[in-house]
């Protein structure tokens, strides 16, 4: 019997799209092997060496690894001193894993387990978004940049839910044996929305992190744009409400320099049985995501657009390649120059004086997601992946 552990630097349960993802893949695993093994940090106290493992779901077990400190700096270097305890007492045949900071350990393991590298973003291009100045520290930049590549290059499968980033690690990075598994969508948490209910207000959604390329300033600009616009024709009034993972005071200053901070609501981030009912009693979700390296050099798969078309809501979207490979323009979601506080206003007024419009598009995205982007169909994709590496093993 295979032993697989799923290795991730973020907390499990939790309300972000990282969170998501790696339930739906452990989940997967489990289904068709009966057992992984999850490893996550958390932050508990240390001393024993991590948290009790617990059947998180059905054959997952879910160990917390001590990951404490001032700077992520610190965080780092606590979980992968904790994980390299707990790798001196456990062993398995095939590991997952998220990034340099779990698969620096995992590399210099010996006997090596078979490694799958999960590559959604890379923290030499990310981190200088949620760490301003980081990207000034040369030294640092080239130690992680050569630590990615020790990851890649002792990779046995590369994976990726974007073609843009299998194609960036490809020719970039060097990385060898990539493959492209795509986000997918719990249909039965996000479940089709009925008609809209009538109603004097246009409701638009944003829900996601506040880092800077998810471009949720240009929404906010759109919304005071459109709304001024639909009162010039005295016509319906439109809101926008913002379901935040990070800090809002920014995106509030704006809107309230706008004078539009009436029409916006922050909510804080939620369980997605919640989000789901928020985005089906929506009538656009927004998605404007912004021109830099993240978006368009390194490759993203946004989980906002698929859940918002799962739903069967009108999303406004960035034209972007990696949205591009989610969906047709005009007949999935409607797409606006990245960075065109005009073009999404005008995608705005659009939907709200074509109702049939937004329902045809709707209907389509909501077929296009059940045909293509489930975590059922990922979870086959990487479960073939798992079926391959085995069979290597025992040739």
């Amino acid at each position: 019997m295979e032993r697989l552990a799923y290795v991730a630097f973020d907390t499990v349960p939790a309300p972000k799209g990282a969170s998501t993802h790696i339930a739906a893949f452990a989940r997967a695993l489990a289904a068709h092997y009966g057992r992984i093994e999850l490893i996550t940090a958390g932050l508990i106290t240390a001393g024993s060496g991590g948290g009790e493992t617990v059947e998180r779901w059905s054959g997952v077990f879910h160990s917390e690894l001590p990951a404490l400190g001032v700077s992520l700096i610190d965080r780092i270097l606590c979980f992968q001193a904790y994980l390299n305890r707990w790798l001196s007492r456990h062993a398995y045949s095939i590991v997952q894993f998220r990034s340099s900071f779990e698969g620096l350990p995992l590399i210099e393991l010996s006997p090596r387990p078979k490694l799958v590298f999960e590559v959604n973003g890379l923290p030499s291009i990310e981190l200088k978004y949620r760490y301003p100045g980081v990207e000034d520290d040369r030294d640092l930049m080239r130690k992680l940049k050569a630590q990615e590549a020790a990851c890649l290059g002792a990779a046995d499968r590369v994976i990726t839910p974007s073609a843009v980033t299998a194609e960036y690690l490809q020719r970039d990075r060097g990385a060898k044996r990539v493959e492209v598994i795509p986000n997918g969508v719990d249909l039965t948490t996000f479940q089709q929305a009925g008609d809209p209910v009538p109603s004097d207000i246009f409701r638009m959604l944003y829900f996601g992190t506040m880092h800077s390329w998810q471009g949720v300033e240009l929404a906010i600009r759109a919304l005071a744009q459109a709304r001024s616009q639909l009162e010039a024709r005295s016509q319906l009034d439109v809101h926008l409400t913002i379901v935040a993972v990070g800090d809002t005071e920014a995106a509030e200053r704006l809107a309230a320099k706008l004078q539009v901070l009436d029409r916006v609501s922050f909510l804080p981030a939620m369980p997605q049985s919640e989000l789901a009912a928020i985005v089906r009693a929506s009538h656009a979700v927004l998605a404007p995501l912004s021109l830099n390296d993240r978006n368009l050099v390194q490759g993203c798969c946004p989980l906002k657009i698929l859940e918002g078309m799962a739903c069967g809501v009108p999303v406004i979207a960035s034209d972007l390649p990696v949205v591009r490979e989610l969906g047709c323009d005009g007949t999935h979601f409607l797409l606006v120059k990245p960075g065109s506080v005009d073009q999404i206003s005008e995608a705005i007024l659009r939907l709200h004086s074509d109702p049939a419009l937004a329902r045809a598009i709707g209907a389509n995205a909501r077929q296009h997601i059940e045909d293509h982007f489930t975590w059922e169909r990922a979870g086959a994709s990487l479960v073939k992946l798992y079926e391959e590496l085995i069979r290597s093993s025992s040739a």
